[in-house]
């Protein structure tokens, strides 16, 4: 921490002067624990922040950002805290810049179809604020109840509709950004297409909070479908449940919103999570596929084709959930998989792999072996459809704190090498963060690695910006 300067009274006072006297925590140990923290399980990825500011203009942001770079402060901006990278972790201690109060609907544009938020935004309610208009806005993260909007943003998050409407990065059109030196920078804004030099905008999304604040966010919206049809195919195993997903990708002629995979692990967690009961018994995998579209008989059609393929390619039986009562049920089990996992393994690590889609069953049947030759368990579920696989090792209840941490980080390098090997990267939409730093060596090469902090070089030259997240960067001494 010797290279950032620690807050003392006089800067609090400068501080208080910015955001007002009850929007700055400091000195309270009780007040300041919640934002040492994200969602990772464990007490491994934890720092104390000095202070935590939450600001509610852009021009606070400036002013906090101004005065941070000029006392080389470390600043840590956090959403709503449900990452799970420990991308808001304040590692350096310094400034947590929390955005819970930047919280508006600033525009709904009807004419251009897009919707101006600021980050603080929870991703629910912009939908939520959409529907009446018969708009929605496709980047859909699992934590969609609960996530702010600025948070997806930064860690270009993916999801359960990625398949037919793609990843954040799509709907970002345009970002109001305060850089690490206190500078505001408008980048795109209410355009389809803009080749007006580097494509920064697609830059400083999925930066993690490295490069910059969002102040404002320009969201591109689209028609809702009338109507969204579930289907749950059960499968006796994990391995024909992947098999399936390329094949239903390619041969069955349908577009799904989403193929959502669950194996037996997951699955029964959740369910007694949640005391719900599905008529799953000697199910060892299963799939979460959805279609949607504006005509209800020619989705029934889809969902009857595709619950003919599935069956003819190792699918026991096929559900279609088609009121929206039991699509949430099933959809309520899916979103519920990472928090039961954290409550039954109190020692496992969650990874966030992707590989080309074609090689999703090579992955998991290696993950199978791994977990196999270590003791442990390796539940996989996750977006199958785009090769995103979450996959949680949980050490049995035998083991030790200090077995756990010798054992751990072995598991993970030969986990990243499978990974490798199938041209994978090791997040598809949780980020790097710090939890996944060490390993980024992995799969990317030293030049990749070298660009990345000349970029950072050039942005935030003191690495006050959310230091020690993605890659090791040193800045120049005092």
């Amino acid at each position: 921490m010797s290279q950032y300067r620690r807050l003392n009274a006089e800067i609090v006072a400068k501080l208080i002067d910015i955001c007002g006297k009850n929007n700055v925590i400091y000195g309270d140990e009780e007040l300041l624990e919640p934002y040492s923290r994200d969602e990772i399980p464990g007490t491994d990825y934890r720092s104390m922040p000095e202070a935590v500011l939450r600001p509610s203009s852009a021009e606070e942001v400036s002013a906090i950002m101004r005065l941070a770079n000029a006392e080389r402060i470390a600043v840590t901006p956090r959403g709503a805290g449900s990452g799970l990278s420990g991308g808001a972790v304040p590692l350096h201690g310094g400034i947590v810049l929390a955005t819970d109060r930047m919280n508006r609907i600033l525009e709904l544009d009807k004419e251009n179809m897009m919707i101006v938020v600021e980050p603080g935004v929870v991703a629910n309610d912009i939908n939520e604020f959409l529907r009446p208009h018969n708009l929605f806005y496709a980047g859909y993260p699992m934590s969609v109840e609960t996530c702010y909007i600025g948070g997806n943003v930064a860690e270009n998050a993916g999801g359960g509709k990625a398949i037919k409407y793609g990843v954040t990065s799509r709907y970002v059109l345009g970002l109001e950004v305060v850089l690490p030196n206190g500078e505001l920078m408008e980048l795109g804004g209410k355009l389809l297409k803009d080749v007006t030099g580097y494509n920064l905008l697609q830059l400083f999304t999925g930066s993690e909070g490295t490069l910059g604040v969002f102040t404002k966010i320009i969201l591109k919206v689209i028609p809702l479908p009338k109507y969204q049809f579930d289907l749950l195919a059960l499968f006796p195993d994990s391995r024909s449940a992947i098999a399936a997903v390329p094949a239903t990708m390619l041969e069955s002629g349908v577009t799904p919103v989403s193929i959502e995979y669950m194996d037996q692990d997951s699955f029964e967690s959740a369910c007694k999570y949640l005391n719900e009961s599905l008529p799953c018994e000697g199910a060892g995998a299963m799939l979460l596929l959805s279609v949607d579209g504006n005509d209800s008989e020619q989705m029934m059609d889809d969902c009857e084709q595709l619950g003919t393929f599935l069956e003819k390619n190792g699918a026991s039986l096929v559900y279609v959930a088609d009121t929206a009562a039991n699509s949430e049920r099933l959809w309520k089990i899916r979103r519920n998989v990472a928090e039961a996992f954290s409550l039954y393994f109190p020692r496992q690590s969650g990874e966030d792999v992707v590989v080309p889609p074609a090689s999703i069953a090579v992955v998991a049947e290696k993950f199978a072996q791994l977990a196999d030759k270590y003791g442990v368990a390796i539940p996989c579920y996750g977006h199958a459809g785009d090769g995103n696989l979450h996959s949680r090792i949980s050490a049995p209840e035998s083991w030790s704190d200090q077995r756990w941490r010798q054992t751990l980080p072995k598991i993970l390098e030969e986990l990243y090498a499978i990974v490798a090997e199938q041209g994978g990267r090791i997040s598809g939409e949780h980020g790097i963060g710090c939890k996944r730093l060490p390993y980024m060596q992995s799969v990317v090469s030293e030049t990749y690695l070298q660009v990345l902090r000349a970029i950072k070089k050039a942005l935030d030259p003191n690495n006050i910006m959310n230091p020690g997240k993605i890659f090791s960067f040193e800045p120049p001494a005092n």
